[in-house]
């Protein structure tokens, strides 16, 4: 295999479980296999992958959702495997760190770029090329936000390699310095390698930890306690936004110069 699209087509069942005709035109992706679950569950369909490196599920109206692991490198490797079926638009459920007063435990961030801390996304674009999202997926997502009666904010996320970082000054300062709403992992990668693959999305980003704050760390038990109290709801505006899409049928254009 020397094409891209051959290897692509071949990779995407082999990490995810699922036959390329099972997948949806609209794909949630998340880090969490509880969010699989409560798809899976809610829309009584079956999941993929148990064995492999990645789960998904599609339910009856063409929506897919897949548990693509933790980090910018398994970010990249779902939006590169994605490219083999040409979904019409992929949201990232993920969770976040808030940097700011405005962004404590149980808001969502609806981020309008990335900053490309994480390096994965070098590999793509020149370090010039903004990390954002696409306008009229994100227009679905706040509708349905709102309309569901919740807040959220908007503003620039700081996507890092680093998992383990609270304890370093220099790279607190730095975060401080930047000004960013949030820090994650993946979403920078998400929106450039969307970019790069000529597919549309976005990310619907649950603050779950303030790291900047005194113990506020995330634990296990504090994590859980956000997945118990907000998960659910995520996962709703996710799937009513790509169903919406869908439904109205309007064309979420992506322009690559």
């Amino acid at each position: 295999m020397v094409d891209r699209l051959q290897i692509t087509k071949n990779w995407l069942p082999r990490y995810t479980g699922m036959p390329l005709d099972n997948f949806g035109e609209y794909i949630l992706l998340t880090n969490f296999r509880h969010y699989v679950d409560m798809f899976a569950e809610m829309f009584s369909c079956d999941i993929q992958g148990e064995n492999k490196p990645m789960q998904a599920a599609t339910n009856s109206e063409g929506l897919t959702i897949v548990n693509f692991g933790i980090g910018s490198a398994n970010a990249a490797t779902i939006m590169d495997l994605l490219s083999a079926i040409r979904p019409k638009g992929v949201l990232f459920l993920g969770k976040c760190g808030g940097l700011k007063k405005s962004s404590e435990i149980g808001h969502f961030i609806l981020p309008n770029a990335a900053i490309r801390g994480e390096g994965t996304s070098n590999d793509y674009f020149p370090a010039e090329v903004p990390a954002l999202p696409s306008f009229k997926l994100h227009k679905f997502v706040s509708e349905k936000i709102l309309e569901l009666g919740h807040e959220y904010r908007t503003g620039v996320v700081y996507s890092t390699n680093r998992r383990i970082w609270e304890h370093d000054q220099d790279f607190i300062e730095k975060l401080q310095k930047m000004t960013s709403i949030g820090i994650d992992m993946e979403t920078a990668t998400i929106f450039i390698v969307g970019h790069y693959n000529v597919i549309a999305r976005g990310a619907l980003l649950l603050v779950s930890d303030v790291p900047l704050t005194p113990e506020g760390v995330k634990t296990e038990e504090s994590d859980l306690m956000v997945t118990q109290r907000w998960a659910d709801i995520h996962l709703k505006i996710g799937i009513d936004a790509m169903a919406e899409i869908g439904e109205k049928g309007e064309k979420i254009k992506h322009f690559q110069y």
